[in-house]
């Protein structure tokens, strides 16, 4: 499946959004995008099905000053 990562083209080879965390990231993640427009935990991550062309950004909390 084709989406947006990030603003760029990426191939998707699974359905939902922990799998496109699986697939581009070892360390966990929190995921912001048109489909979940929150900071999503990864347990919903796992019931969150992706569609062809969905657009998805992948953020990373930063700590400091």
């Amino acid at each position: 499946m084709n989406i947006i990562l990030n603003g760029e083209p990426a191939e998707l080879h699974g359905t939902t959004v922990a799998d496109l965390i699986a697939q581009n990231l070892a360390e966990k993640a929190f995921c912001r995008s048109g489909v979940i427009p929150d900071l999503s935990p990864k347990a919903r991550m796992r019931k969150r099905f992706l569609n062809e062309n969905d657009k998805v950004d992948i953020v990373r909390p930063v700590v400091g000053g």
